[in-house]
């Protein structure tokens, strides 16, 4: 009687996650504000700019792009994964991977995304050479290549272990 209650609370405990995924979608809706906060700096001067600041500014767009398609993977996968399923038949729009990845694939997905966010401050860093000291250009590199290597050591421990249950 008091394992089954016991194991009933922890349970039920699942739902103290789904605060963290409603402030994950504000979160969205910051990103979105920085994203028109990029768009109405930048299309006003354009056609004074530079085609390096018209890089450096889409670079900044995809960015922000990454960053919030990577909070809705967490949202839907997290959600899904930790609380409880979604009823995707009231959806009918609704993609097909979405909330069928499992935590070893929210993993990989969250390091693949870091990756592409650090390649893209790094090509930020390389179109921007004359405002970034060769210092900072080092640290970029090598953040980078510890986010690179970080990554591929985690798919390989996965793949091994996954090939060790089969």
């Amino acid at each position: 009687m008091i394992e089954r209650l016991l194991e009933g609370f922890l349970f039920a405990s699942r739902w103290l996650l789904a605060p963290f995924f409603i402030i994950l979608v504000f979160s969205l809706i910051a990103l979105l504000i920085k994203m028109g906060e990029l768009v109405w700096h930048f299309v006003p001067q354009l056609m004074s700019k530079s085609e390096a600041d018209a890089v450096l500014a889409t670079l900044g767009l995809i960015d922000l792009t990454l960053t919030g398609s990577l909070v809705i993977v967490i949202i839907f996968a997290g959600y899904e994964n930790f609380v409880s399923r979604i009823d995707r038949s009231s959806h009918k729009d609704w993609p097909d991977r979405m909330g069928k990845i499992d935590f070893t694939g929210l993993k990989l997905k969250l390091l693949s995304t870091i990756v592409a966010i650090s390649s893209i401050q790094l090509l930020r860093a390389f179109m921007d050479l004359t405002n970034v000291s060769d210092r900072d250009l080092g640290w970029y590199v090598g953040i980078h290549l510890v986010f690179v290597i970080s990554t591929l050591l985690l798919a390989l421990t996965d793949r091994v272990s996954a090939d060790s249950h089969s």
